[in-house]
């Protein structure tokens, strides 16, 4: 669309008054704004601010990927949402906020998981997509999908007190592609190495410190205004307000757009991850059991040991009755653990009681430890919904 057809009701005019005057933005960068389509994959924490100020800005096009519904854990961090949206579809509660906001946006929705079979679908339609995502299957499939497609991926990532930062896949004024994702990270750590916010944790307002830096990179890179972000990385200690910012470069081994590519479509991300485990014909790292298998055990009176290696705090928000044995001490209670019975270990999500199970079995030569596959979280939503999730 060509920018100079763009017109503003008197309304509009107002509401963006403090851009216009901007002589380095004014009414041009404001066109630009509203003929531009973004894409935002997950309205949680980086989503949030980043949605926030998009629609304030008036980008004239928004859509929103989201499958997740608003938890009250969400809401230390998600200031897109109330305690009143709790239970409701994330993409219907944040519409419901964003039109509040700016009347003169355009949004639309995407009530599903963002996945390799419609992720080219939903981006065809969009200039640049921004990633709010928090897991690396995610990450690396909106990357290869920007890639592929053409698209400008406006990037952050954050954990406890860091976060960072870039603009992948831009094209600059001399024709030139920058680095994206790949060109970074080429493959992503090992399973269980780097948690997620879930199982790690993050102070509530870095995600809206950082999630503001993209939607200001978005901005930059629609209207032309100011150097975005592309081939540096930004990063961010807020324990000490240190910031850096570091050169990235184009990888010529790249799979997607190195010198000789390898990688011509999307791929599966969750084995590309190396998760996805069990639907793979390999005998899974440690022995597991679901939560039906658990329940059964317990119904029936059975001779078992219940751990839970999750943290005082997460205990007392929610727990299955088990022995308490923080993962950072597990080893410490060794002596405690059974070798005569069946031993289920478990965390939120089953990721931290399959370390605490490998470093024991390393370790002492436990060979009767369980994991509960998907941990609390399988309980609660498949056994006993009265159990807080946090």
């Amino acid at each position: 669309m060509a920018t100079n057809a763009i017109e503003f009701s008197k309304e509009e005019l107002e509401r963006y008054s403090r851009h216009l005057i901007i002589p380095e933005f004014n009414i041009e960068g404001q066109r630009k704004l509203k003929a531009a389509r973004v894409l935002v994959v997950g309205s949680g924490g980086l989503g949030s601010p980043l949605l926030l100020y998009l629609t304030a800005a008036g980008v004239g096009t928004i859509g929103i990927v989201d499958f997740d519904v608003v938890d009250e854990s969400n809401l230390q961090r998600q200031v897109l949402f109330g305690v009143e949206n709790k239970g409701m579809p994330k993409v219907d509660a944040a519409v419901a906020r964003l039109r509040a906001l700016n009347p003169h946006v355009n949004f639309r929705t995407y009530n599903e998981k963002f996945t390799s079979k419609n992720a080219l679908d939903i981006i065809k339609d969009y200039d640049v997509v921004a990633d709010g995502t928090d897991n690396f299957p995610t990450r690396y499939l909106v990357n290869d999908a920007c890639v592929l497609a053409g698209k400008v991926n406006v990037y952050a990532s954050i954990y406890r007190f860091e976060g960072q930062a870039s603009v992948f896949n831009y094209t600059g004024p001399d024709g030139v592609t920058g680095p994206n994702y790949r060109d970074l990270f080429p493959t992503p750590p090992p399973p269980g190495l780097v948690p997620s916010c879930a199982e790690g944790g993050v102070i509530g307002v870095l995600p809206g410190i950082l999630g503001s830096l993209q939607a200001l990179e978005v901005i930059k890179v629609i209207t032309g205004v100011g150097v975005p972000l592309s081939g540096r990385l930004f990063l961010f200690d807020a324990t000490t307000f240190e910031t850096r910012t570091v050169k990235v470069r184009r990888d010529p081994a790249n799979p997607l757009n190195g010198t000789a590519p390898t990688q011509t479509g999307l791929i599966d991300y969750e084995q590309f991850c190396g998760l996805g485990i069990s639907e793979r014909k390999e005998e899974p790292r440690v022995k597991e059991l679901t939560e039906q298998e658990l329940k059964s055990l317990l119904d029936n009176g059975a001779d078992i040991q219940l751990i839970d290696v999750r943290e005082p705090y997460e205990y007392l928000i929610a727990n299955l009755g088990a022995e308490l044995m923080p993962l950072k001490q597990v080893s410490e209670f060794a002596s405690r653990i059974s070798k005569d019975k069946q031993v289920i270990v478990h965390c939120r999500s089953g990721v931290r009681s399959a370390k605490a199970i490998q470093e024991l079995e390393q370790q002492f030569g436990f060979e009767n430890l369980y994991n509960l596959k998907g941990g609390i979280l399988a309980w609660a939503k498949e056994i006993d919904t009265e159990v807080a999730t946090y």
